[in-house]
């Protein structure tokens, strides 16, 4: 999960970069980068830190060019160095930069690949890297000439043979344009669209189509599963299907928490969704719990606001906004390490005790991954004088890894990972907690798009769309990305004494 963005203007595009990669912060807090061509020769400023504090007035006059990318980053499978940070560059052929969105799965056989046949040393344990140099192999290998496009969608068919997994990708050819593309399950989100300027039409490629619009680009389409899109430095748009059996899969967590509520990926709004997710969820619960005593809805903001809201008008109760968000304090989910986490909570969120006291709460999250965060959040609830606290996840049960691009790479430290949903009460201290169902939750993100043949559920349901995955894969996955992994037997320990103290 990292914001891409690449722009095609008619003048310095630096301005429009930085204010992209603002608006999509939410998809990376780690890292920020920019670079930008000007007559033939690349300009670069990439450093961990939000956008605001690693781009200064005198990066302006540094960064020019008519043509550039931008990534915020979101550390999963590598390190968060600043040397990791993109765009990442590579000389040859013609000097191509890359921003990537996503994991490989094959990465190992890559980097040796890479290394045996083709002489390339890779220098970081990022596979954004390897995905940069696959590009440029293939470019190499490729016959046909830049002016007319068909090399570099040649170059993508051959990276899509070779490269396994998820990948949005946005790249720059230094002196000839801007090149993006997605897998071939079209997994993670990438758009495009055109604005008129008093010169002629420039472009962007982006993650999410609200950096489109609030700089005032039109939507022209998403980009396909296994679709390419070339735009010159001239602005001319030339598109290819360039993946033998492409098939729409996007990632279903897009639309539960990843996106922009403002945003529409792949035809779908993601806000609708959200809304359809909240009066779904709120029939489950007046089925299982007809005779419920909730006095009141409260969202865990920001994220679950929306499925939360059409909650508590289907359940005839009152919705509150009882937890205040310190907006100066990231989202706790994309920080590298569950003590970060952890701590983030009580400086994320303050309880408005009014709310609170002396009433059956209903708490509405997107969805419980680890269970610490919830954890804190129900014990604040109860502080501030709550009789019952009752807890709801617009998304299913997280009970299997992320390969795709999501930091979650081991199930052990999923609270739903071997529990019922009794005991992920008990360890929560929640009176009862009710999940989603996914047949509700795929309902919810199905829209008008019937290109769109299933989601990529595989946090829910272990299916992953790319194939089985090697068990040695995943725990090769967890050590790369240095995880903290909870220790379930603790939990379990825990789950045990609360029994007992009852």
């Amino acid at each position: 999960m990292c914001g891409l963005v690449g722009i095609v203007g008619k003048d310095h595009v630096f301005s429009d970069l930085y204010d992209s990669l603002t608006i999509l912060q939410h998809r990376g807090q780690d890292a920020a980068g920019i670079v930008t061509c000007d007559q033939g020769r690349l300009h670069l400023r990439k450093e961990n830190g939000l956008v605001r504090d690693v781009f200064r007035h005198r990066h302006i006059e540094m960064l020019k060019g008519r043509m550039g990318l931008g990534h915020v980053r979101y550390p999963t499978a590598g390190s968060s160095s600043a040397a990791e940070a993109q765009p990442m560059y590579v000389n040859s052929p013609y000097g191509i930069c890359l921003a990537h969105n996503g994991n490989l799965i094959n990465a190992n056989e890559l980097s040796k690949s890479l290394f045996v046949s083709e002489r390339r040393h890779i220098n970081t344990d990022s596979d954004s890297e390897l995905l940069l140099n696959v590009l440029a192999d293939e470019l190499q290998k490729s016959a046909g000439s830049l002016d007319s496009a068909e090399q570099i969608f040649s170059a993508v068919r051959g990276l899509h043979k070779r490269v396994k997994g998820a990948y949005a990708v946005v790249g720059l050819i230094t002196g000839y344009g801007i090149v993006g593309f997605r897998d071939p399950n079209g997994i993670r989100p990438l758009i495009y669209g055109r604005r008129e300027s008093t010169s002629g039409p420039e472009f962007m490629i982006a993650s999410e189509s609200v950096a489109l619009s609030v700089l005032g680009f039109e939507v022209i389409a998403d980009v396909g599963p296994g679709e390419a899109v070339f735009i010159d430095a001239s602005g001319k748009v030339k598109v290819e299907q360039c993946a033998e059996n492409p098939v729409y899969n996007p990632c279903i967590f897009e639309y539960v928490y990843l996106a922009r509520p403002d945003s529409v990926i792949d035809k779908v709004s993601v806000y609708k969704a959200r809304l359809k997710m909240g009066e779904k969820l709120a029939d489950k619960i007046k089925r299982e719990y007809p005779d419920n005593d909730i006095d009141v809805v409260i969202p865990i903001p920001d994220t679950s606001c929306t499925a939360a809201l059409p909650m508590a008008h289907r359940l005839g109760v009152k919705y509150r906004e009882g937890l205040v968000k310190n907006r100066y304090v990231g989202r706790t989910f994309i920080m590298p390490g569950q003590a970060e986490r952890r701590k983030s909570v009580r400086r994320k969120l303050s309880p408005i005790e009014l709310e609170f006291r002396g009433k059956n709460v209903l708490l509405v999250d997107d969805s419980i991954v680890r269970g610490t965060t919830s954890r804190q959040i129900v014990q604040m609830a109860r502080e501030s004088g709550a009789k019952k606290v009752y807890l709801a996840s617009a998304a299913p049960p997280v009970r299997f890894p992320n390969v795709y691009g999501i930091d979650m790479p081991a199930a052990s430290e999923f609270i739903a990972h071997n529990s019922s949903v009794e005991q992920i009460a008990d360890y929560v201290g929640a009176d009862w907690v009710i999940y989603q169902d996914l047949e509700d939750l795929i309902l919810s993100a199905s829209g008008i798009n019937s290109d769109i043949v299933g989601f990529d559920c595989s946090i829910f349901d272990g299916a992953y769309v790319t194939g089985l995955l090697d068990p040695r894969y995943l725990d090769l996955l967890r050590t790369s990305r240095g995880q903290e992994v909870n220790d379930k037997s603790t939990i379990q320990k825990e789950l045990i004494e609360l029994h007992n103290q009852q």
